[in-house]
């Protein structure tokens, strides 16, 4: 019998791991690990805060070393693109005109940012989602120039909270009512928003730009209430789209994601995906989910890789994600949309020396949590997620009952 070969297509955190794990699971054939980019793979979640900070050096966020790599007979394809998969085949179209022949297939493609209508004619508008990005405007980022930052997700939150701190002028643009509008509740909003006012950061929600202004480079954003803003340049963090297109061609089932199911197998049984661009069902939340996140793309990725090893292995952990913003750590557990009642367990307010705990709970469940500087509360959360767990938000807010008493209920 010939050598077994598995390809994965995509370099990031979902595709480094699932490639480097297939040898822990066991996989004695080649494997081919392609990027598009000409980077050795590194961590994602650093470029809108170390990096761009100029804390760190794009070598010191690397995810493996490269000898780590050879060490596990990884051969890795950078500044390499996939242009046509063809299932019937088994063979991948590379951008040089060759083409590769796979027992196996990952797809772990990622997501494309969306960019804000009419920025290409600019040439100081920018997107957050890969090095070459920070790169491009991080000699912008000087003391007392005025960047506008529209969307008010985690990107924008966290490059407005670096750029403030390295004495820029901040101006966030938000369309929804608050910030966080879509992952959060109006509580961790509100504290937000006086995070980045009270260190001088411009909030401005529940407001659409109409109009990047300028001739060649953007000199102000307009917005459609007529409001004006200048602007030194500008970066549009208004979410991302999940990358498909590959997958759709070649006949694979998608709906806003490549779908999967809890093996993390597509429709067709020798392809897997994983990360930002796998949308899979969650026995957890009853429902399927495209998740944007580091925990997800490698937790998702090993079991990816166990089971193209022949194991199965179903995929259902607790969601959990972090965002760093000054000195200030928010770490978020499960998915509080639906929620119908909130535990506030704490102080939610700027300047609080003991931190604070939002327990989201929907028909007396706990279903998600946000925590800032609590990490007892953060690992608890963990549990109670995970075990769909029945505690009243009046013993959850009860700050006398110690965190470890919650949990016996």
């Amino acid at each position: 019998m010939s050598e077994q070969t598995c390809i994965v297509v995509g370099a990031s955190h979902a595709g480094t791991t699932l490639a480097l794990q297939l040898r822990r699971e066991g996989w004695e054939g080649k494997i081919l690990l392609i990027s598009e980019e000409d980077e050795l793979p590194y961590h994602r979640p650093p470029l809108s805060k170390e990096l761009l900070a100029g804390k760190k050096t794009l070598d010191e966020i690397r995810l493996r070393p490269a000898k780590l790599f050879a060490d596990n007979d990884v051969e890795l394809m950078l500044s390499t693109r996939v242009e046509k998969l063809d299932r019937d085949a088994k063979t991948v179209l590379l951008s040089d005109g060759s083409s590769r022949q796979y027992d196996k297939l990952a797809i772990c493609t990622g997501a494309t940012v969306r960019t804000l209508p009419g920025s290409e004619k600019f040439d100081n508008v920018f997107t957050i989602r890969n090095a070459a990005d920070i790169e491009k405007f991080r000699p912008l980022a000087t003391p007392d120039r005025k960047v506008v930052i529209v969307g008010g997700g985690y990107i924008g939150l966290e490059a407005a909270a670096v750029l403030c701190s390295m004495g820029l002028e901040v101006t966030v643009i938000e369309a929804a009512k608050r910030v966080l509008e879509r992952v959060t509740s109006e509580v961790m909003s509100a504290y937000m928003t006086q995070l980045h006012t009270s260190r001088g950061v411009t909030i401005v929600a529940n407001t659409m730009v109409s109009e990047l202004r300028g001739h060649g480079s953007v000199e102000s954003v307009v917005c459609a209430d007529g409001s004006e803003y200048e602007a030194d340049f500008v970066i549009a963090g208004i979410g991302v789209i999940p990358n498909v297109g590959l997958c759709e061609e070649a006949g694979l089932a998608t709906d806003r994601g490549v779908l999967v199911d809890e093996n993390a197998q597509t429709t067709d049984a020798n392809i897997y995906a994983a990360g930002d661009c796998a949308r899979h069902p969650s026995a957890l939340y009853r429902r399927p989910l495209l998740l944007e996140s580091v925990q997800n793309a490698t937790d998702q990725s090993r079991v990816a890789a166990a089971n193209i090893c022949g194991k199965v292995i179903a995929y259902d952990a607790v969601p959990w994600f972090w965002s760093d913003q000054y000195e200030i750590k928010l770490q978020m557990v499960g998915l509080s949309d639906g929620f119908d009642e909130l535990a506030i367990r704490g102080t939610p307010e700027v300047g609080s020396e003991n931190g604070f705990a939002l327990f989201y709970l929907k028909d007396g469940v706990v279903i998600a949590a946000d925590c800032v500087g609590r990490p007892k509360e953060f690992m608890l959360a963990k549990k109670l997620v995970k075990d769909r767990a029945a505690v009243t938000a009046l013993r959850l807010a009860d700050e006398s009952i110690e965190v470890a008493a919650l949990i016996a209920v």
